[in-house]
């Protein structure tokens, strides 16, 4: 054998024990590594009570109270979302202590009367009568459609008006 075919069988021979020795390495090491178990703290949250406002794609926007135990779908069942709601991206904000907030405006034309009753100065009987009118004269064209409303005049609509709009 020449020194050149000595030379490059021994430098195969060498890269063969190299690959052997990096697997068996790697195949021990392998077997001896634990697995990592991740646990995620639980934070306690807040008590989640109060009102929370929903908006977009609902049959009845505003504000709702919030029980301690109410999911998404608890409160998307009592908003009544409209047929072309997606339900796949549902925004939720929560702002900072102090924050002002911009009250909710109550559609007329869909709200039901428990929510009528929920803006200030309109009760159950305002309520009641706003139903019946809609009921009987179709839905409002513009929110100034209520002072035609049996009780309602120009100071409880004055009153109101900043929190009711109209819906087509």
């Amino acid at each position: 054998m020449n020194h050149a075919n000595r030379f490059y069988l021994f430098i195969t021979i060498s890269l063969v024990i190299a690959v052997i020795t990096g697997g068996v390495i790697l195949i021990t090491k392998h077997n001896k590594s634990q697995s990592i178990k991740i646990t995620l703290s639980q934070a306690s949250l807040p008590q989640q009570s109060g009102e929370v406002y929903i908006g977009g794609a609902i049959a009845n926007p505003g504000l709702y109270p919030l029980g301690e135990n109410d999911t998404i779908q608890t409160l998307l069942s009592i908003t009544g979302p409209e047929s072309d709601a997606d339900l796949s991206h549902i925004k939720i904000y929560i702002p900072h202590e102090g924050e002002e907030q911009l009250h909710q405006k109550v559609d007329i034309n869909r709200a039901d009367p428990w929510l009528l009753v929920a803006v200030p100065g309109i009760g159950n009987v305002l309520g009641q009568r706003i139903i019946h009118y809609r009921s009987e004269n179709g839905p409002f064209k513009r929110i100034e459609g209520l002072l035609k409303v049996d009780g309602i005049g120009e100071g409880t609509f004055n009153e109101i008006k900043g929190y009711i709009t109209v819906s087509d």
